[in-house]
């Protein structure tokens, strides 16, 4: 794991949208995931996970908006923890911290943790 995003709530889903998750900026910035970057996206409500990608939405919107296909997989108010993870050697999977960044019901920054390896 790289990062995650934990327990964001999904504000929205748009099924006519070609796909992927609308993540609020500041969210993407603080659990270091880039616009385009793969992601698991793990639904609380439902038990199910899907991969897709990310897309940046307005920064401090709150937004997580389920697009396209992913949009029928979440209905809004559903909890989700959004990963990413990295390809890497040993060495570099050793000094590895990976970010995670728990938020509130409405998407607000809560805490930021970087994970140690002890």
């Amino acid at each position: 794991m790289k990062s995650k995003i934990h327990r964001a709530t999904v504000t929205e889903a748009n099924l006519r949208y070609e796909g992927s998750i609308t993540i609020d900026e500041e969210l993407l910035r603080a659990a270091d995931i880039l616009p385009g970057e793969k992601v698991q996206v793990v639904n609380l409500n439902n038990g199910s996970r899907i991969e897709t990608y990310c897309l940046e939405g307005q920064a401090g919107s709150g937004i997580v908006c389920m697009n396209g296909g992913a949009a029928r997989w979440a209905q809004v108010g559903d909890q989700v923890i959004v990963i990413t993870y990295g390809l890497m050697d040993e060495r570099e999977a050793r000094s590895l911290r990976p970010k995670v960044v728990f938020v509130d019901q409405a998407n607000r920054i809560r805490e930021k943790v970087a994970l140690s390896q002890e």
